[in-house]
């Protein structure tokens, strides 16, 4: 089996994968559990970035001030991005003068596009280190494709909560993540054919990823749970957080063991 049939493989089935194993939780969660299961994505968001997404960033690049650049960067051009999104939508000269629903719909709509561009690039940039991996050594891309679906699952779960707290149906939700993971395939791909101009990039489109998360978690998801204000609410919402942080961060001590 050549090295890029194995890169193509493992990045195929990774994505698929790793979309499928989080589909089992997240869509068969009652509705009652959505605001749950959106707490959760927040700390699996903000985990999988500050535990995982920007650590391996710094330690690739030469620059840490480059890259956090690219994550200030990345949140402006994201603001800006859903100025734009809020724009097509609005058809007066004062948007805030649309309904609240309306308004929180069309809120909850640009949440899911900014989850998905976020995801595609992070899915991209795992088949770009699948290819690396495989390159040097197929039982390291084995190991390394094995890891990218383990830490991958709790990550999807989250998107899968916010897909469903945007309005999308549950199948759709499922169509969206799974469109996203083939971006895993064409990373592999282009990866094994250009893989040292890539591998300069790869910080750098590490960091964009990044900022989209933080970007969704911080503006689009935290000040929903701030219409909860019981303290109860707020027990539950912070738990549920740093359970999603924990998942991340335990995914990650055992596949480095």
């Amino acid at each position: 089996m050549s090295i890029l049939a194995w890169i193509i493989s493992a990045s195929l089935l990774g994505g698929i994968l790793s979309v499928a194993a989080a589909a089992l939780f997240a869509l068969n969660a009652r509705g009652q559990y959505l605001g749950g299961l959106v707490s959760y994505a927040i700390g699996a968001l903000l985990g999988a970035v500050f535990l995982d997404i920007l650590p391996e960033a710094f330690e690739q690049a030469h620059s840490a001030s480059a890259v956090s650049g690219t994550v200030l960067m990345g949140i402006l051009v994201f603001f800006t991005l859903e100025k734009v999104l809020i724009w097509r939508h609005c058809h007066h000269e004062h948007c805030e003068a649309h309904e609240p629903h309306d308004h929180a719909e069309h809120g909850n709509t640009r949440s899911g596009t900014m989850i998905i561009v976020g995801d595609t690039f992070h899915n991209f940039i795992d088949g770009v280190i699948i290819a690396a991996a495989f390159m040097t050594d197929w039982q390291v891309g084995v190991v390394t494709a094995l890891a990218i679906i383990a830490h991958e699952i709790p990550q999807e779960v989250g998107d899968f909560a916010v897909l469903i707290h945007s309005g999308y149906s549950k199948a759709r939700a499922f169509q969206l993540n799974l469109i996203s993971s083939f971006a895993t395939l064409i990373g592999g791909i282009l990866g094994y054919s250009a893989l040292q101009e890539m591998q300069s990039a790869t910080p750098y489109l590490l960091a964009v990823a990044a900022a989209s998360m933080i970007y969704v978690a911080v503006a689009d998801l935290i000040p929903g749970l701030h219409k909860r204000t019981q303290l109860r609410d707020t027990v539950q919402q912070v738990s549920l957080i740093l359970l999603g942080v924990g998942t991340v961060a335990l995914t990650g001590h055992l596949v480095h063991i």
